[in-house]
């Protein structure tokens, strides 16, 4: 498939109840990223390129196409020294690495006094997801985007449950709190320890 840049303003709901979960709709907002990178979800990514400049379309996806069904596995007990350091509360963020090297986002569910309990699922795992998308320019990238894999001069990032490597430049900015900027990562499969606290 032949790569584009697509940039875009977006904004994400719970299919099934409407609940805002992402929106870059204001001004100075927009999204840009690369084909085929991975930055995005791909069924939305196939949707998207079907789109030309200036047009608006309603994509749903679900959830299999989007972030997967919810896995009990991945939810998981952790010592709590491994999260030395860290304010922990119920519902926060961490970022950390799986044994494989790859990074991980969790979410706390339960502390213990001796181990924490984490979720490895995407926080939109076995949700249907309701993109609303206004395309404002398709276009071929240059040759420096080809080989960086970022877009000049944008807001580049991931939307949906794509990974992506610089979320802290986009939306301005994310704390341990936060959900990265539209969606973050796919990693219902990554079964590793966590060395929590961790930005990448």
């Amino acid at each position: 498939m032949q790569e584009k840049v697509v940039t875009m303003f977006y904004e994400l709901k719970d299919a099934n109840n409407g609940e805002i979960l992402e929106s870059n709709m204001s001004e100075g907002g927009q999204i840009s990223f690369i084909t085929g990178r991975g930055h995005v979800i791909e069924k939305l990514e196939e949707e998207v390129l079907k789109l030309n400049s200036g047009d608006k379309k309603e994509i749903c996806l679900k959830a299999d196409d989007a972030c997967g069904a919810y896995n009990q596995d991945a939810v998981q007990s952790l010592p709590k020294e491994q999260f030395a350091g860290i304010e922990l509360r119920l519902g926060m963020e961490l970022f950390g690495q799986a044994e494989d090297g790859s990074s991980v986002r969790v979410s706390v569910k339960e502390i213990k006094d001796d181990e924490v309990v984490v979720d490895f699922n995407h926080p939109y795992a076995g949700k249907d997801l309701l993109f609303n998308v206004e395309i404002l320019e398709i276009r071929d990238p240059s040759e420096d985007e080809k080989m960086t894999g970022m877009v000049g001069g944008a807001h580049s990032c991931a939307c949906g449950c794509g990974g992506h490597e610089h979320g802290d430049e986009c939306c301005g900015g994310h704390h341990h709190e936060d959900h990265e900027c539209c969606g973050g990562h796919h990693h219902d499969d990554d079964e590793g320890g966590c060395c929590c606290g961790h930005h990448h």
